[in-house]
């Protein structure tokens, strides 16, 4: 059996998108919430550091505005999965998953199922993708990924001890209703821990988002799971 692995769920309150500051005061949100919660993995939703805006500028994994957040990552221990488009050597960009330690940023994952306006834009990433953090398997997705049950069937052939994935949902009942039955679903399916790590409050171009980031337990059974409100941390310990 895998080590257990603590695991946090962030949805910080996202910055105004557009202005010059933006990714700085969402980094900085970041350290505060990896801080706060203490543990080994802390996840973030889906173009966390820029908003869902997708005329946000890619970043550079080396861009030093991350800093702040890459410190307090070396000060806690802790490896932090974060949201940002990202510019390819070919010149293609992605909406991706940055996995931010004390070392630095890196790309962990592309975002395979792009919709709507992404099209225009993004590029989609090629295959899945599994992380492993002290022994623990973690099958990345982003959005529109964990609504397709062929990505997380694709995801957990590769042998995954959970389903994590960065997401933004609608703030109608029924995109909540649409949120919860994905994650029961696919720990349903897989006999895996689902992670959701989903936006709350406004964030780029949407005024108002679902929140209720939390886990699901191998089986569907919801564990633990945050409420609406932007600012809110929920933990738990993997397996």
């Amino acid at each position: 059996m895998p080590a257990s692995l603590t695991v946090a769920v962030a949805q910080p309150a996202c910055a105004e998108g557009g202005r010059p500051d933006t990714v700085a005061v969402n980094v900085g949100r970041h350290a505060d919430a990896v801080r706060e919660a203490g543990t080994r993995l802390v996840v973030f939703p889906e173009l966390s550091l820029t908003g869902y805006d997708l005329s946000a500028p890619a970043l550079d994994p080396a861009d030093a505005r991350l800093a702040p957040l890459v410190a307090a990552c070396a000060e806690t221990g802790a490896t932090a999965l974060v949201g940002a488009p990202v510019a390819e050597p070919d010149g293609r960009e992605s909406i991706a998953t940055l996995a931010v330690t004390g070392e630095g940023a890196s790309v962990a994952y592309r975002k395979m199922r792009l919709h709507g306006d992404e099209l225009n834009r993004f590029a989609a990433g090629d295959k899945p993708v599994v992380l492993e953090v002290d022994g623990v398997r973690l099958g990345l997705a982003i959005c529109a990924d964990a609504a397709d049950p062929g990505h997380a069937e694709e995801t957990a052939a590769l042998g995954i001890d959970a389903y994590v994935a960065s997401t933004l949902y609608g703030a109608a009942p029924e995109s909540a209703a649409r949120r919860d039955g994905h994650f029961r679903d696919r720990s349903a399916a897989h006999g895996v821990w689902s992670v959701l790590s989903t936006s709350a409050g406004a964030s780029g171009e949407f005024p108002a988002t679902s929140g209720g980031s939390g886990f699901w337990a191998p089986g569907g059974a919801p564990a633990a799971q945050a409420g609406t409100e932007p600012g809110e941390l929920v933990t738990a310990r993997l397996p």
